[in-house]
């Protein structure tokens, strides 16, 4: 990785991808890539001095990439979600370039530090970002190669001259989390995901399983109560269930934010104020606690740094806060994630009218869980669907937004198009309103604030 001058993404506007394109733009390197579309993503690097363009052509290839001039100067990093019949990947391995995963990069950059990766179907990036923040804001050396964009750094990367530890979210997808072998690890859940890499449920068990075992002598790994971890050398609980080794007890929610306590194997701790909302990152915090009192992190800053945590992009995120009005924007895209998101809302507003907006992503995952998005659904008092984000798949027959809705109890459903939402939503005339969804949902976040506030 020391001699990498040149550096060229494909998928450059993936949340983990554009963390490893601004890494080497740091370090001086030429960094350029290509993506589908542009995003608010793709703006941002483009400030930061990175050529993307959005066009599958070896003509806007750096020259050195379309002489085939291979060497160790060049890194090429793809992500899986690349079709394999993009133009560009193909013209590239023809010209033997060696390319590499995301993840294998990730791999190469962190295989001498202390690191801390953080796995799971839901939860790793509010846990990855607020373990980050934590060990930063106790005056810690930190790097960061995160899945979000931080509320409190306004980035997906930190960096720090001298960094004695590396946090990393470690992704499940494509068992790309394999090719790490981290000082401490989390695994926060294992809810049946990607069943398209996987196959079965006991396949992606499997593979978490062997993430487990990848700690290196000496670490230590820390996974929800519960889970069916197998393997691990040195682990540790946490969770709602006394029995956990981190035990998180006596939540209440005091001026719209939740405390709790926390048993530890050696003390107990009181009244921890989180600054999000939702039981399930009272979870994720206890996870983050363990981890910083592993890395000895002195209690007071621990709370101080959870107190301070401001989440990450889309995660639970207020668009509006109003006493008559909330509109909430959420990654949520697992029916586990709606239930959690949902619920959560329930719990903080209510007696509140709540309309949920959801875009399912990927075919394969709607057809794989559609009763558990149904189900997840049903409890809003309203729910309106997009059609179908499909990322990186191609239709499957009789998989569609509407296939959704005739599974659902709801009354109060429909679809929509792009274009009717926002003026929709404003007649609705709702307490709350949740956008949900990963894939380009997020697009219609301004035009429905600007609605809602007209």
């Amino acid at each position: 990785m020391n001699k990498v001058k040149i550096v060229y993404l494909l998928g450059i506007g993936g949340i983990g991808m554009s963390a490893l394109a601004r890494y080497f733009n740091h370090f001086g390197c030429l960094v350029s890539g290509y993506d589908k579309t542009p995003t608010a993503l793709t703006d941002k690097l483009l400030t930061e001095g990175i050529n993307i363009h959005f066009e599958d052509s070896i003509d806007l290839l750096p020259p050195q990439l379309r002489e085939g001039k291979a060497g160790d100067e060049i890194l090429i990093i793809y992500t899986p979600a690349i079709p394999k019949n993009n133009t560009q990947y193909n013209y590239l391995i023809e010209k033997g370039f060696k390319l590499l995963k995301r993840s294998e990069v990730l791999g190469e950059i962190t295989k001498n530090a202390n690191s801390i990766a953080i796995a799971g179907t839901h939860g790793k990036t509010t846990t990855s970002t607020l373990v980050a923040h934590i060990l930063k804001h106790a005056g810690q050396n930190v790097n960061a190669f995160l899945g979000g964009i931080s509320g409190n750094y306004n980035t997906n990367l930190l960096l720090a001259g001298n960094a004695n530890q590396t946090v990393v979210e470690a992704d499940e997808y494509d068992r790309s989390f394999l090719r790490l072998f981290p000082n401490v690890a989390v695994i926060t859940s294992m809810d049946p995901d990607h069943l398209d890499i996987y196959g079965t449920e006991a396949e992606m068990i499997k593979s978490y399983n062997e993430f487990a075992t990848q700690v290196k002598p000496g670490g230590v790994l820390f996974y929800k109560y519960g889970l069916p971890v197998q393997g691990a050398k040195h682990a540790f609980t946490y969770g709602f269930d006394e029995k956990a080794d981190y035990y998180a007890h006596n939540i209440k929610i005091v001026n719209g934010a939740y405390t709790f306590d926390l048993k530890t194997p050696s003390q107990h701790i009181s009244n921890i104020g989180v600054g999000l909302p939702g039981r399930h990152n009272v979870e994720n915090a206890a996870a983050a606690f363990a981890v910083s009192m592993h890395e000895n992190i002195e209690i007071d800053k621990i709370k101080e740094g959870i107190k301070t945590y401001k989440g990450a992009k889309r995660r639970f995120e207020y668009v509006i806060k109003e006493n008559d009005l909330v509109f909430i924007d959420d990654y949520a895209h697992h029916p586990e994630e709606l239930r959690a998101c949902i619920s959560s809302v329930r719990e903080m507003y209510p007696g509140k009218k709540i309309l949920g907006i959801f875009q399912p992503h990927l075919y394969t995952r709607t057809r794989d869980f559609a009763d558990a998005f149904a189900k997840s659904l049903d409890l809003l008092d309203e729910a309106v669907l997009m059609e179908i984000y499909p990322a990186r798949e191609l239709p499957i027959e009789g998989v569609n937004a509407k296939m959704l809705l005739d599974k659902m109890h709801n009354r109060n459903k429909s679809i929509k198009t792009r274009e009717e939402i926002p003026a929709y939503v404003r007649l609705c005339k709702m307490d709350v309103v949740v956008t949900l969804g990963a894939g380009d949902i997020d697009k219609l976040v301004e035009p429905i604030r600007k609605e809602l506030m007209a």
